[in-house]
């Protein structure tokens, strides 16, 4: 018989735990260990992951439109951006490095045939540290961005991406439209 998932909402992990730790009784290990398996339990490494998330979360100011992101994830990635939402460096992360070629992805344009030098364009105008060929590359091993052998007919792979990486895009479109605000405005003369 398939099973219906059952949301669990506790609006304050301490009496929760302790809650459990009566039902348990003397069997009941320390507040803090349980205070841990919750966590683990809910999808994080331990409380203090779930306390740096949830911070996280409202520093954000998390939308909740379809799974919860891991904010704390999103807002390690958006530290890679300028105000201008360009990636400042290449992220040492691999994870953060992922979230950010999510964010390149989505400045690309959907259903459309580009050549080599448009796409390194495109991304030149997207970072500033002046490697576009290692993130064109990266972006094609990681199957976001597909290629003919013969290097011509580059195209967008369109497919849903992450939770978080849906963070970091609505993030950062605030921040593009910013900058194309500032381009658009007239000189004064």
């Amino acid at each position: 018989m398939p099973k219906t998932p059952l949301p669990l909402r506790a609006d304050d992990l301490t009496t929760f735990v302790r809650a459990l730790s009566k039902q348990l009784g003397d069997a009941s290990p320390s507040h803090l260990s349980l205070m841990n398996m919750a966590a683990r339990a809910a999808g994080y490494q331990n409380v203090q992951h779930m306390r740096s998330a949830y911070a996280a979360g409202e520093r954000l100011g998390r939308a909740t439109d379809g799974p919860p992101a891991d904010a704390r994830a999103v807002e390690r990635a958006l530290h890679q951006f300028d105000a201008a939402g360009r990636l400042i460096r290449w992220p040492a992360k691999r994870g953060v490095q992922t979230l950010a070629l999510w964010a390149l992805w989505a400045t690309l344009p959907a259903d459309r045939s580009m050549q080599e030098r448009v796409v390194n364009e495109r991304l030149a105008h997207e970072h500033l540290f002046g490697d576009p060929a290692t993130l064109r590359r990266t972006m094609i091993s990681c199957g976001l961005l597909s290629r003919r052998t013969d290097g011509t007919d580059y195209r967008r792979i369109e497919q849903e991406p992450p939770a978080e990486a849906k963070a970091l895009i609505r993030a950062l479109f605030a921040r593009r439209r910013t900058r194309a605000d500032t381009v658009a405005e007239p000189k004064d003369a």
